[in-house]
């Protein structure tokens, strides 16, 4: 009798941990991408971008409401060696020369999650997808086409998610860094792209989290300097101060 009652703890010990992946479901995913200059603005006033990103770059792939899921599950660079160059380019920590911080992060948080999909369940296919939906996506050259640039210009929020939904069939959830007191403009930060699981584009229609960039640099989803924005003010969309 009491070694029976031992077996769910033997099991427990011996079996790695992926039973949390269960208690964590989830419906959609979300591609995020963020615009390297307001990330900057909101790090520190003295940041500036690296040369070689004046693009969005991808900030995440999330699944909707399930956060880590596998604490035990723990990011390996040597996992991603075949796409590396193409997560430092359009996946960079803007704030720091080392993304693998910023990369661990989104994988311990957000990956461990996604991985409950067969298309996702590990680390390479992960960020190779998040990578694939971002370069369909084309959000730069989709912005640029209906004469969206950053610029000293100011733009309506129904104007950039025209230009989106016009090219891409589906709204997304345009994002804000609002303004400081004195000023009533708000600033374009970061866009939001919903998936259903097998991949296919959807409006977004609910809520997400916010998300700050701490003034130490650190990514956090419990603030909300970053907020939907407000369809009644005039948006910039600020030309990249890049750091030579």
């Amino acid at each position: 009798m009491f070694a029976w009652m031992l077996l769910p703890l033997f099991v427990a010990l011996i079996l790695p941990e992926t039973s949390d992946c269960a208690s964590h479901p989830w419906h959609l995913l979300i591609l995020s991408q963020q615009w390297p200059q307001t990330v900057c603005l909101m790090a520190s006033e003295a940041c500036k971008v690296p040369r070689a990103v004046d693009y969005w770059t991808v900030h995440g792939l999330w699944p909707k409401r399930a956060q880590m899921c596998n604490n035990s599950w723990h990011f390996d660079i040597k996992n991603v060696e075949d796409i590396l160059s193409d997560m430092e380019q359009y996946w960079p920590d803007v704030i720091h020369p080392n993304s693998t911080q910023l990369w661990k992060h989104e994988w311990q948080k957000h990956g461990t999650c996604a991985a409950t999909l067969e298309t996702l369940d590990s680390q390479e296919k992960y960020f190779s997808k998040a990578l694939d939906l971002y370069r369909n996506l084309d959000l730069n050259s989709v912005l640029q086409k209906s004469n969206i640039f950053p610029s000293s210009k100011y733009y309506m929020v129904e104007q950039i998610e025209n230009a989106l939904v016009s090219v891409l069939g589906a709204t997304p959830k345009i994002q804000c860094m609002f303004p400081t007191k004195g000023v009533s403009v708000q600033t374009l930060g970061q866009i939001e792209f919903c998936f259903t699981k097998e991949f296919q584009l959807l409006n977004c229609t609910e809520g997400v989290p916010n998300v700050h960039i701490s003034r130490e640099g650190v990514q956090h989803n419990t603030y909300s300097e970053y907020a939907v924005c407000d369809r009644s003010m005039q948006v910039s969309y600020p030309p990249i101060e890049h750091l030579y």
